[in-house]
């Protein structure tokens, strides 16, 4: 009877973490009203089509320069995230630059049923920037990126893995996306963190993803890049950020670290001034 109990139990715990595994890697779908006009920008509704298949919505937004930041926005949201991808859209569209942004996979517009927060979507980032060098050649001589949260993961993974991006901003990055994970679910459900062990398998396995840590990217990134990190941040904790900085700092005299009081990804509301002149002279030096 004790035995049937138990196993009883077992099933159901993992019957309700393949749940919770279910729920993780498969976001609500972020969309909302505004648009580069808003800005007094036209722009172009663009699909951008990655080389395992899936079609990416956009915007194309040009302005008069050669240089294109692309934004990377995070987990759980879309190019419509009210918090840091409007402002930070047209804050650099008044600073001259022409902006690409879309949404990641299984985000906002685009097609992919799962995300898998920084593995696949890599591939979505290169597609993006292929779509730039195919489709407008002249505004693609220089192109930087801008990442947040997961965005600031794809932005490092990038600044390694992608020649054509000459540099980069990754704020609030996690760097051992497991610590994140396990945090994110106490944060955001009030589960324990010990419950991200069985969550974890089940996320592979709906998405066929790999866990990247972006962490074992310090030795590999040569090129400029700006870390932000907020001392407020429930999910990626100042110092795993500054260990990222320092190994990677030994090879690559272009990276910078910022740390703010700010929660994640909350820096640019909460010090928006500081954030747009921090941001807008490391952009003007290397892009």
């Amino acid at each position: 009877m004790i035995l049937q109990v138990i196993i009883i139990v077992i099933l159901l715990l993992l019957a309700f973490s393949a749940f919770v595994a279910y729920k993780m890697v498969k976001p609500p779908r972020f969309i909302a009203e505004w648009t580069p006009k808003d800005f007094g920008f036209d722009y172009e509704d663009v699909t951008i089509e990655t080389e395992d298949g899936l079609k990416l919505s956009g915007w194309w937004i040009p302005n008069e320069s050669d240089k294109t930041v692309i934004p990377l926005h995070g987990y759980t949201r879309s190019r419509w995230d009210e918090v840091y991808m409007r402002p930070l859209t047209g804050f650099l569209l008044g600073e001259g630059y022409n902006v690409l942004v879309f949404d990641f996979r299984a985000h906002g517009e685009s097609e992919g049923k799962y995300t898998t927060v920084g593995d696949k979507e890599i591939a979505d980032v290169k597609a993006a920037v292929e779509w730039l060098k195919e489709k407008h050649p002249e505004k693609a001589e220089k192109i930087a990126l801008i990442g947040f949260s997961m965005g600031g993961m794809l932005t490092i993974r990038s600044l390694a893995d992608i020649p054509e991006v000459c540099c980069g901003v990754a704020d609030s990055p996690p760097m051992h996306l497991d610590r994140t994970g396990a945090r994110g679910l106490k944060y955001f459900s009030g589960l324990p963190e010990w419950l991200y062990i069985l969550v974890k398998p089940f996320t592979k396995l709906f998405s066929n993803g790999k866990g990247v840590h972006p962490i074992e990217y310090a030795e590999k990134v040569r090129k400029p890049l700006l870390l932000i990190a907020g001392e407020k941040d429930p999910l990626v904790k100042v110092g795993e950020v500054r260990e990222f900085y320092e190994r990677n700092r030994r090879i690559n005299p272009d990276v910078e670290l910022w740390v703010t009081d700010a929660a994640h990804v909350r820096t640019l509301k909460s010090h928006p001034d500081e954030w747009k002149v921090k941001v807008g002279e490391f952009l003007r030096k290397h892009l």
